[in-house]
């Protein structure tokens, strides 16, 4: 019908326009004309995202996925995006297995190649805020994004001589992004007499970050409109010597690119924390605190695990903010706890912690923030889970995102960690406002960035293996309001001072080896 397409391509137009409320409206008209026409649905969830509505989001889902003719290919294409929209805002609204489970159908229904591999690494990403993911949990997603990427053969491995060593760094987040707060050093600082530094772009946004690296690079490449058969191709006939992915199975990610093996060796690292499950990556960066027991860490890694001595990111502080001089409850008579990690990391586990610390601590609050606070569907989702864990929502601050967010800190007296998707930039952030960290760690490498940030900052009493300890720990330093005073005060020194900021120690390190991993592969 025509009229109907019509409304829909307004539809559309409006929504381009970031109107909502005019966008929805025309669709409402269209789902009464063509009830079953489902593209409108499909349109009304991505509107639903953007404006936060999750709970409104998963309704339109819910409504839409059983109603598609998996053997009608455009309907097939469809219900993919649809299954992908599920997993993403069931990702928001931490549950996880539901998460992951939506995401390989979708994967599923794109039939193979990058679609599907795209899937599976969203299926990956939120995996690591699972508590109850084992290995096998994790070997069988790292099979499913083989099986998809059967159509890659990869190069047979070439050893070259260069004057210098060649490091290429693949990613699609060369702009203002939180890794750029850990691979800043990495991407800037190598010794230029010794390494030539090849950035490849998988992104075509640009802002005054992208224009430093590009400066700074001693060659630049856009792979963003490359296949990945085409970018592997350009960097093996750059002749790279370490192709490092900073990216992992994060968004945007290039991973098939690495499967073609286009360098000597492959790394991964920095961007990412847990493993990326694939046989062409030789080699994942780490350090003495994140790879712990390196032998009990190999059944999640199928790379060789390359450890630093002291840490394997070095943070570079964007923030210009000072720490207000007091930590809030001198002034407010109590203790408040806060937690910025994103909502979906927020799981069962530490929900009971938390309990525990606000019951052990006398009027104490506690502030959360992400953009789930900024409806209020999305508040009283949060309401109800924190009532069943026994929690009186009254005692919560739930914050909406905002662009400021730092300045928020100086409302917090003390920052609880989220297991087992531990914080990575946001527990530099706060340590960097004077907010003390309290971290939980176990044998899974993603769980133990806390305890790598606090161990290199002087603060490892603060990281702990076990819920009992996280919570005495909390409520102990909660009653040491002279301790919050002295770290409110020097811990952006003793950051600024520590391995997690001295940027030259850190290069160094990664120089050393880099230069060790070559060497193997030259057999020098």
């Amino acid at each position: 019908d025509v009229d109907i397409l019509q409304q829909y391509s307004q539809a559309l137009a409006q929504y381009k326009a970031r109107n909502f409320d005019a966008a929805l409206k025309l669709l409402a008209d269209v789902k009464i004309a063509a009830p079953h026409w489902k593209k409108s649905f499909l349109q009304e969830a991505y509107i639903r995202r953007e404006q936060g509505e999750f709970l409104l989001e998963v309704d339109v889902l819910k409504e839409l996925l059983p109603r598609f003719d998996l053997n009608n290919p455009d309907e097939k294409i469809l219900a993919a995006d649809a299954w992908s929209l599920f997993g993403s805002v069931n990702q928001q609204l931490g549950r996880t297995r539901q998460a992951v489970e939506s995401f390989r159908m979708s994967a599923h229904l794109e039939g193979g190649g990058q679609k599907s591999c795209t899937e599976i690494s969203n299926a990956l990403f939120a995996a690591t805020s699972a508590e109850d993911f084992s290995a096998a949990d994790f070997r069988a997603l790292y099979d499913d994004y083989k099986r998809y990427s059967a159509d890659i053969t990869p190069y047979a491995r070439k050893i070259y001589r260069h004057g210098k060593i060649r490091v290429g760094f693949l990613s699609a987040d060369f702009q203002w992004h939180v890794v750029m707060a850990w691979s800043w050093a990495l991407l800037t600082e190598l010794d230029k007499n010794f390494f030539a530094t090849y950035c490849y772009s998988a992104s075509a946004e640009v802002d005054a970050v992208t224009e430093h690296m590009r400066k700074s690079a001693d060659v630049w490449r856009d792979i963003s409109s490359l296949t990945d058969a085409q970018a592997a191709e350009l960097i093996r006939d750059d002749e790279i010597d370490i192709l490092f992915d900073l990216g992992g199975h994060t968004a945007g990610n290039r991973l098939r690119v690495a499967m073609y093996c286009p360098a000597t060796v492959q790394i991964s690292g920095v961007g990412y924390m847990n493993s990326t499950g694939l046989d062409g990556v030789d080699y994942f960066l780490s350090d003495v605190h994140c790879a712990g027991d390196a032998s009990a860490m190999r059944e999640y890694f199928t790379e060789k695990i390359l450890i630093l001595p002291q840490t394997h990111i070095c943070y570079n502080s964007p923030i210009k903010l000072e720490p207000a001089d007091k930590p809030p409850c001198r002034a407010k008579g109590y203790v408040t706890f806060g937690s910025f990690n994103q909502y979906g990391k927020i799981t069962d586990t530490i929900l009971t912690a938390w309990k525990k610390i606000l019951d052990a601590v006398p009027s104490s609050r506690l502030i959360l923030k992400h953009k789930i606070f900024n409806t209020a569907s999305g508040r009283d989702f949060v309401s109800g889970r924190l009532k069943n864990f026994g929690i009186d929502p009254a005692q919560v601050d739930m914050r909406p995102y905002s662009a400021n967010h730092v300045a928020e800190y100086n409302d917090v007296d003390i920052a609880l960690d989220t297991f087992p998707y531990v914080g990575g930039v946001t527990t530099c952030e706060a340590l960097y406002m004077g907010v003390p960290v309290v971290s939980l760690y176990g044998g899974r490498h993603g769980t133990r960035f806390g305890l790598s940030i606090l161990s290199n900052v002087g603060l490892d009493e603060l990281a702990v293996d076990n819920l009992n300890d996280y919570v005495q720990r909390a409520v102990a330093l909660a009653g040491n309001w002279e301790l919050l005073d002295i770290l409110r005060k020097n811990l952006r020194g003793m950051m600024i001072r520590s391995p997690l900021m001295d940027s030259a120690s850190y290069v160094r390190a990664v120089e050393q080896a880099f230069a060790a991993i070559l060497n193997i592969e030259r057999d020098v």
